[in-house]
């Protein structure tokens, strides 16, 4: 990566890592055949296109995202949509199966060895700084927030929060912090979740994203790797490490969210149960959604299928379309449509009410 100017943004000296490889067993059969984040979401979108369009709009460059399960269908649609990409703009996008590159018995053992088994790739590129991302959770984020209160901190290690009610943290990794949100203990999924010292009715808990300088996260991920019995995760061993031998610094997401004028609260959802995926989706259906994709000044990029308009005809029967997302291709012949998503090429026909 070339000497930036001073002066440059944090995100044009950071490599952004994308972790694409969970099961998502949780949504059932939309996961038979292909990892969470290729599912789609939003009539048109995947799930990892989140992730991805708030590194880009952030304004970094360099890219990686790692894959392991039920891959084809992610890196088709990651080959198709995102291949924009120019090195000979400083730009780079690379796609990592598990390939066994450090051993011929290995694939990624945990979050933390799917980054440590590529850390050679991450150095080739020199980046100053690395972004490590979920690529299954629906937000809008400026990671450059994110950057600068790292560096300001002087952290070892910045970690990405959201506040939820303190007695609905116990299925997050949650994080005790102090009055200057140093974080002075990580728990994986805590029975009884500490709160925040200015609301101890809230709790800080771990969007998956954490902000390392490249030097500290190779020396981290190399003394893990020597360690006999680390299960090889972030949050269970690379971050706790920190917590008590460096600096770790809690980043609230509310501080970095991207919201357009009619946006009200900082919206992140995991969409990991069928219920919550359902939910996410039908929220885009309100009149005000509290997530807006029609923002132009953050736009959520995809892979664009090629198809002819969405189109509602009368076919015999008045056809109704309310509070609804039709996607390109979609026939509606005669229905009736209520707080209701189509995707791509989805026909309903007459007599049919949704």
């Amino acid at each position: 990566m070339p000497q930036m100017p001073a002066s440059a943004p944090l995100s044009r000296r950071t490599m952004a890592y994308v972790l694409a490889g969970g099961r998502g067993s949780r949504l059932l059969e939309l996961t038979d055949k292909r990892v969470k984040p290729a599912v789609y979401f939003g009539a048109k979108s995947r799930i990892i296109d989140f992730a991805l369009s708030n590194a880009l709009n952030s304004g970094i460059r360099h890219i990686a995202v790692a894959t392991q399960y039920k891959a084809h269908s992610l890196i088709r649609h990651l080959q198709a949509g995102w291949n924009f990409f120019r090195p000979e703009r400083n730009e780079s996008f690379d796609i990592l199966p598990a390939s066994q590159r450090v051993s011929e018995t290995m694939w990624y053992e945990g979050t933390a060895d799917a980054v440590y088994q590529n850390v050679d790739i991450i150095e080739s590129y020199h980046p100053e700084f690395v972004v490590i991302l979920a690529g299954d959770h629906i937000y809008k984020m400026d990671y450059e927030v994110m950057l600068q209160q790292h560096v300001t901190e002087g952290a070892d290690v910045t970690v990405g929060c959201i506040e939820v009610p303190r007695l609905e943290a116990t299925g997050f990794g949650v994080m005790a912090v102090d009055t200057q949100d140093r974080i002075i203990s990580f728990l994986e999924k805590p029975k009884d979740p500490p709160g925040m010292p200015d609301n101890p009715e809230m709790a800080l808990a771990s969007m998956g994203i954490y902000v390392f300088s490249t030097r500290v996260l190779a020396d981290q991920l190399r003394r893990d790797a020597s360690q006999a019995g680390s299960s090889r995760d972030f949050g269970k061993d690379i971050i706790p490490y920190l917590v008590m031998h460096g600096k770790a610094v809690a980043h609230r997401f509310t501080t970095s969210c991207v919201r357009s004028s009619g946006e009200g609260e900082a919206y992140w959802r995991d969409v990991g149960t069928l219920d919550a995926y359902w939910a996410a989706n039908i929220d885009l259906t309100q009149s005000k959604p509290p997530l807006d994709l029609y923002d132009e000044e953050w736009p959520i990029w995809t892979n664009a299928a090629i198809t002819p308009p969405a189109k509602v005809t009368h076919d015999g029967q008045r056809a109704e379309v309310t509070d609804s997302l039709l996607s390109g291709g979609c026939i509606v012949s005669g229905a009736v449509l209520r707080r209701s998503m189509l995707f791509t090429r989805t026909r309903v026909c007459a007599g049919a009410h949704l």
